[in-house]
């Protein structure tokens, strides 16, 4: 059994991947400080829990069968390192886009920083790029 920084990356991890926002929030509020400093490609205009909830509502929204599968996971001290594989079908809209039915695949990479058994910063690579261009946003061969 996991316990201390690992039940708690684990414990968001699983609430991401049920697909139900209202778990997911709930898993927020447990497991985030309420003022976690978000540092990602997301300009959703709030900050703290609120941004992350914002988040998961934009993304299970436009991916309802969103699955992130954790490929690597490194702890170190206070932090803990993950690379994702993140795949979903568009189904709902997105950044203005209306659905596609569209697969996409992408990766990312993100740094947590726990207090306590509590997430207390966030830092976010996406490859937006990649989704962007997948869901034909950006036309294939850009650069």
């Amino acid at each position: 059994m996991a316990t201390g920084i690992e039940a708690t990356f684990l414990r968001l991890h699983e609430a991401v991947n049920n697909h139900d926002a209202e778990l997911i929030a709930k898993t927020i509020d447990e497991v985030v400080e309420p003022d976690v400093l978000f540092h990602a490609p997301v300009p959703m205009g709030t900050t703290g829990t609120q941004a992350l909830k914002d988040v998961w509502t934009v993304l299970l929204r436009a991916f309802p069968d969103i699955r992130v599968s954790v490929e690597d996971v490194i702890t170190e001290g206070d932090k803990v390192v993950y690379r994702n594989r993140v795949t979903g079908t568009h189904q709902g809209e997105y950044r203005g886009l209306p659905p596609t039915g569209r697969t996409v695949t992408y990766d990312e990479i993100f740094v947590i920083r726990v207090a306590g058994d509590r997430v207390a910063e966030i830092w976010g690579v996406v490859d937006l790029y990649s989704q962007l261009r997948q869901l034909g946003l950006i036309p294939e061969g850009s650069s």
